[in-house]
C-alpha cells in the first residue's frame, strides 16, 4: 500500500507534460498479456523484445537465463527497461511455475506446431507468449508445458523470423485486438498508483532527499 499523500507531493516535482504522459501511458498498460524469453543468446534480441513490450503496453517481461545471463543492452532497449518490469528466472521450470500460479496460459510461439494462426488467437485468455533461443527455438520443457501453440502466417521461403520481429508482430496484433474487447485488461487503480510512484522515483533527481523532507514536515 503506497502513501497517496507522498505520491501527490512527488507529482508536483513533475512537469505538466510528464504528468499527463504518465497518465496516458498507464491507461494503456496491461498485465493481461506478458512475454517470456528463454535463454536468448543475442543480447540485442532480448533488449528489442523489452522495447516492443513498452511500445505495445505490456507491463511485465519474464527473462529466463538458465544458460545465458547477460545485462540488458540499454542502447537497444532505449530506456524501455525503466518503464517495464523485468522478472528474471534462473530456470524454465521456475518461470513456468510462477506464470501458471499467476493465472497465465503458456503460449509457445513456434512455426513447427499447427495449433493456431495469429489471427485465430483468443485474446480473452490471460496469456504469456514464450519466445525461444535464436537457433534452437523453445526448449522441450516449454513445449511440453504449453497450453497452446501460436504461429505467424508466412508465405515465403524463410520458415522463421527473428524473435524480436516475431514478438513485435504478435504483440501489435493481440494488444490491438484486446483493446477492442470489453475485457477488463487495464492495470488496477492500485497497480497504476504503485507504478506511477516507481516511475517518479526513476525520474526525479534527489528522490531520497525529497521524500525525507516530505516526511520531516508531517
Amino acid at each position: 500500500m503506497i502513501d497517496l499523500e507522498l505520491l501527490q507531493y512527488l507529482e508536483t516535482y513533475l512537469t505538466e507534460n510528464r504528468r499527463h504522459r504518465f497518465e496516458k501511458v498507464l491507461a494503456q498498460r496491461t498485465k493481461h498479456f506478458t512475454v517470456a524469453t528463454e535463454d536468448v543468446y543475442q543480447l540485442h534480441n532480448t533488449s528489442a523484445v523489452i522495447r516492443s513490450c513498452d511500445v505495445f503496453g505490456i507491463q511485465e517481461v519474464n527473462i529466463v537465463e538458465e544458460r545465458n545471463s547477460k545485462r540488458i543492452d540499454r542502447e537497444i532497449a532505449m530506456g524501455a527497461q525503466k518503464w517495464v518490469d523485468l522478472n528474471r528466472f534462473h530456470s524454465v521450470k521456475e518461470a513456468l511455475k510462477s506464470l501458471k500460479q499467476n493465472g497465465y496460459q503458456i503460449v509457445a510461439t513456434t512455426p513447427h506446431e499447427n495449433d493456431a494462426m495469429l489471427h485465430e488467437f483468443d485474446v480473452t485468455k490471460k496469456s504469456c507468449f514464450f519466445f525461444g533461443r535464436e537457433t534452437e527455438g523453445l526448449s522441450q520443457e516449454v513445449l511440453d508445458q504449453a497450453d497452446c501453440f501460436l504461429k505467424i502466417p508466412m508465405v515465403g521461403f524463410t520458415e522463421s523470423l527473428n524473435i524480436s520481429v516475431s514478438a513485435a508482430i504478435i504483440l501489435q496484433h493481440v494488444t490491438n485486438k484486446l483493446r477492442q474487447t470489453e475485457i477488463d485488461w487495464q492495470l488496477t487503480l492500485a497497480e497504476r498508483q504503485e507504478k506511477k510512484l516507481d516511475w517518479i522515483k526513476k525520474t526525479i533527481k534527489s528522490y531520497d532527499e525529497i521524500v525525507a523532507h516530505f516526511y520531516s514536515q508531517r
